[in-house]
């Protein structure tokens, strides 16, 4: 007769949140790293267009991301450096960079979204364009570029939140720790038989004190 137990394998145990971490890893990077590109591509593409009237005729006048709001670009460079600094640190250090990483997200989002109507940008170059202070740009129309960049922005925002979410189970950039997160045990080293020269010298060759000292 065969009995079915109910306590689950140890081994099986380990394995979910082992499995989650690496492809919330996988994920974040992934989403991090595209979303940065995505945004920093979005805010030198043209955002706005229109027209100002100099010497009785109109002037095109377009305006890229960069010149509509300078956030998205910043907030991308620096959401990008905290997704590398996420391995770099641990525990507080890491929720602190991944909340980073995070807010660098919803930032972008935030400015694409409010430069995707702004005009100021394109008000400024007809009041130089015409020489009047209050000149302002006519037949004014937006691109989609303002919002692909806000995607970008939610890309970042989601490798945040996973590294929020499952940071805790990501490696990190340090020798001291092996892969399972467990401190490496040193190894002392082999004791040298000084009735064997050849193993004297494999000693100094290791930079070993070969006299145990």
């Amino acid at each position: 007769m065969e009995y079915v137990t109910a306590v689950p394998h140890p081994r099986s145990e380990a394995a979910g949140p082992a499995r989650a971490g690496r492809l919330s890893l996988a994920v974040a990077l992934l989403s991090g790293a595209l979303g940065a590109a995505v945004a920093l591509l979005s805010t030198r593409q043209e955002w706005s267009s229109g027209t100002a009237t100099v010497a009785g005729g109109d002037f095109p006048l377009t305006a890229r991301g960069s010149d509509v709001t300078g956030v998205p670009a910043a907030l991308a460079i620096v959401g990008l450096a905290a997704l590398v600094a996420v391995f770099a640190v641990r525990k507080a250090g890491r929720f602190a960079v991944a909340g980073l990483l995070a807010l660098s997200g919803a930032g972008i989002i935030a400015a694409a979204v409010l430069g995707a109507t702004d005009a100021s940008a394109l008000d400024e170059q007809a009041a130089k364009a015409s020489g009047d202070a209050a000149a302002s740009v006519a037949g004014l129309s937006h691109t989609a570029w303002p919002y692909v960049a806000a995607v970008g922005g939610a890309l970042i925002l989601l490798a945040g939140l996973l590294a929020l979410r499952y940071g805790r189970l990501w490696p990190a950039m340090s020798g001291r720790y092996e892969r399972n997160g467990e401190p490496r045990v040193s190894r002392r080293a082999k004791a040298v038989d000084p009735e064997r020269p050849e193993e004297m010298w494999k000693a100094l060759d290791r930079g070993e004190d070969p006299t145990g000292a």
